[in-house]
C-alpha cells in the first residue's frame, strides 16, 4: 500500500483555499499541480503554494505522477471533467454534487469502474466528530429506536457574498443541490438510505442582486426552485423532513433533530465537521452535551481524499484496495453514496414538479462508522 497519494486540482474557484489549507497539513496528500480555465487564476494558486505548479488541463492529467485530481469546478461542468479524469487513468474526487443529474452521474461511475479508478465526492464533512460522534450514540441506543429527524437550511442567499453567484440559481443549482448534499448524506449516514420522497417547492423571486465583487448590482435570473422541502422515508421506516432555502432569512429550529422513542438527539451543522452533539433523554429535564467520541479530529475540507488512502491502509479494507491505483480504497465519502444522495435530491425536485410520490430507485450501503481517529 502507498504511503502517500499525489493530487491535482482542476478548478481554483472559492472553494479551493480550504483544501488548500487542509493539505498544507496533511503529510501523506501531496498537491503537486493545479489547473483551471483561467490559467492566470491557477498561477496565483500556484504561486502561494510552494512546490505546486499552474498547469493546463490536458498537461495536469498527462502528468504520470499525479494519482488523484480533485474536480473543483461548477457543477455544470462537473461530468465532463470527471470523465475526462477517469479517461487519463486517474482517480477523482469532485466537489459536490457529483454531477448536475443522475443521468450523467450513471456514466461517471460506470467509466470508474471500468477503468478500475476510484471516485469519491464531497461532502466529507460527515467523516468528522460532529456527525460521527452523533453516529456513535444513536448507534449506541441513546434515543432508542428512531422514528423521525429534521432538518433545516435557511439563508437568504448567495448572491450576498459570492461574486459570481449564477450558477446557485440555474437547474443543477438552488439551495437542495448546493447545500441539500451536506443534510441528506448526513442523514443517510446517521439513518441509512432513503427509499421514497414526497416533495414541494417554489421560487420567491425570479431574480437576484449580485451584492459583492466587481459585478456588483448586477441583476442575475433565476431559473430554479430556491426553496424546497420534503419528507425523505428512509428504508429503516424513518421519515425526515428536509428543508433547504434560499427565500427565508433565518431559523431557531437546530440544523438536524432525531427523534427516538427514548430521546432526541441534536446533529451539529452537516456543513461543519464538529459541534456540540446534545441529548434529551426521556425523563431528563435539560440538553446534556455528549463528549466527542468518534471521527476524525483534525478533519478539514479534502479529507475524503485522504480517506481513500487511509482506508485503503487499514486492515478492513485490505480487499477493497487491492488494484486500485496507489492502494486506495473508496473513501466514506463515495461516488456511490453522493449517487444515492444525488438521486433522493432529484427526486424530491421531481415529486415537486409532479406533485406525487416519488420511489428512490438507487439505495446505498450506510458508510463505515469512523472511531475516534487523532487525524
Amino acid at each position: 500500500m502507498g504511503k502517500s497519494v499525489t493530487v491535482g486540482i482542476i478548478g481554483c474557484g472559492k472553494i479551493i483555499a480550504q483544501y488548500l489549507d487542509t493539505f498544507a497539513r496533511l503529510d501523506d496528500v501531496i498537491l503537486r499541480a493545479v489547473a483551471d480555465i483561467d490559467l492566470a487564476r491557477a498561477q496565483e494558486v500556484a504561486d502561494s503554494v510552494e512546490g505546486v505548479v499552474a498547469l493546463s488541463v490536458d498537461d495536469l492529467l498527462a502528468d504520470p505522477v499525479i494519482q488523484v485530481v480533485i474536480n473543483l469546478t461548477i457543477p455544470a461542468a462537473h461530468a465532463d471533467v470527471s470523465l475526462r479524469i477517469i479517461a487519463a487513468g486517474k482517480s477523482v474526487y469532485v466537489e459536490k454534487p457529483l454531477t448536475s443529474t443522475t443521468a450523467e452521474a450513471v456514466a461517471v461511475l460506470a467509466a470508474g469502474d471500468a477503468a478500475g479508478v476510484v471516485v469519491g465526492c464531497a461532502p466529507d464533512t460527515v467523516l468528522g466528530t460532529g456527525t460521527q460522534t452523533a453516529r456513535h450514540f444513536l448507534d449506541s441506543g441513546a434515543i432508542g429506536t428512531p422514528i423521525a429527524a429534521t432538518a433545516t437550511m435557511v439563508t437568504p442567499g448567495h448572491e450576498r457574498w459570492h461574486p459570481n453567484p449564477d450558477f446557485y440559481y440555474v437547474p443543477g443549482g438552488g439551495p437542495l443541490l448546493d447545500m441539500g448534499p451536506y443534510y441528506v448524506t448526513a442523514l443517510v449516514t446517521l439513518l441509512g438510505p432513503v427509499a421514497r420522497v414526497i416533495g414541494a417547492a417554489s421560487a420567491t423571486r425570479s431574480s437576484r442582486t449580485i451584492q459583492s465583487g466587481s459585478r456588483t448590482g448586477e441583476v442575475i435570473p433565476v431559473s430554479t426552485p430556491t426553496h424546497v422541502t420534503g419528507v425523505l422515508v428512509h428504508e429503516s421506516g424513518v421519515l425526515s423532513t428536509l428543508t433547504t432555502s434560499f427565500d427565508a432569512v433565518a431559523t431557531t429550529a437546530a440544523n438536524i433533530e432525531i427523534h427516538g422513542e427514548g430521546g432526541t438527539l441534536v446533529v451539529p451543522d452537516p456543513n461543519q465537521f464538529s459541534g456540540d452533539v446534545k441529548l434529551w433523554a426521556l425523563g431528563d429535564d435539560a440538553w446534556t452535551i455528549l463528549p466527542v467520541s468518534a471521527g476524525y479530529t483534525k478533519a478539514a475540507r479534502g479529507y475524503g481524499v485522504a480517506d481513500m488512502l487511509w482506508s485503503a491502509q487499514s486492515e478492513s479494507a485490505d480487499a477493497a484496495g487491492a488494484g486500485t491505483p496507489a492502494g486506495l480504497a473508496p473513501s466514506r465519502a463515495s461516488g456511490s453514496l453522493a449517487f444515492h444522495v444525488l438521486d433522493v435530491m432529484e427526486s424530491l425536485l421531481l415529486s415537486a414538479e409532479t406533485h406525487t410520490s416519488v420511489e428512490v430507485s438507487s439505495t446505498a450501503e450506510r458508510p463505515v462508522a469512523i472511531p475516534l481517529t487523532d487525524r
